[in-house]
């Protein structure tokens, strides 16, 4: 991977946190942290859970780019289909950015949430009454399952690494950059409560996954043409 694309990625992902992250699992963040964490606990104790909490996203994420990029490259079969690829993937990121404004409904469409299935209910259920740390570990893992947007988004990218464990590093950078935002959250709900700040970083996001949509999809159309080139020049 280059430079600039875990560049953006961080970026992407940082700012999108502060957004959409937040208005997906600060629900989830602000549940754990008013059950869970008792008021009696110190701060290095209750920055241990959020942290343990993050993890448990974040494993889970590595496993779903591992999981994609292998599939990438499973479905790469040359270097016209790896441009392809790359060509849908710019496409999706788009569609998300302006779905990030409030332009189109495309993040709502495949927003499918399962938080009311009866599996995640007693399994969310069990994890909010349980006191150990472990636990927060287990609820990070469990949490990293939920349809989201942006999640979407970083196991597309992680699909067109046509590589395994590039496609972990995709979704490691994405997980580890939107803790900042929901470790945050735990201490300071009202914060990111505000409609401004959320608006103005939500808006941050979007322009980004589109600037970075657009290099994907011009790496795409450069990745077909050289291709092309190189079939003519075998001819």
């Amino acid at each position: 991977m280059q430079t600039i694309d875990i560049i953006s990625i961080a970026t992407i992902a940082f700012l999108g946190s502060f957004g959409h992250c937040v208005g997906m699992c600060g629900g989830i963040v602000v549940a754990y942290s008013s059950t869970k964490i008792q008021s009696s606990w110190t701060n290095t104790h209750q920055s241990f859970a959020h942290i343990l909490y993050s993890f448990g996203r974040i494993t889970t994420y590595i496993i779903l780019g591992a999981l994609f990029g292998y599939l990438g490259g499973v479905a790469t079969f040359s270097h016209t289909a790896n441009g392809i690829l790359w060509l849908i993937v710019g496409v999706v990121m788009i569609l998300t950015g302006f779905s990030l404004l409030g332009k189109i409904k495309f993040l709502v469409l495949i927003e499918h949430s399962f938080l009311n299935s009866a599996w995640y209910k007693e399994s969310f259920k069990a994890l909010l009454q349980n006191q150990t740390f472990f636990s927060f570990f287990m609820l990070g893992l469990l949490n990293g399952l939920l349809p989201c947007g942006l999640v979407y988004f970083f196991a597309i990218a992680a699909a067109s690494t046509a590589d395994p464990l590039y496609g972990a590093l995709v979704m490691a950078v994405f997980g580890l950059s939107t803790i900042p935002a929901l470790f945050s959250l735990g201490f300071f709900v009202g914060l990111f409560k505000q409609t401004k700040i959320r608006d103005t970083m939500i808006k941050l996001s979007a322009i980004s996954v589109i600037l970075y949509g657009c290099y994907t999809i011009y790496n795409g159309y450069d990745y077909v043409v050289s291709s092309d080139r190189t079939l003519l020049q075998c001819h």
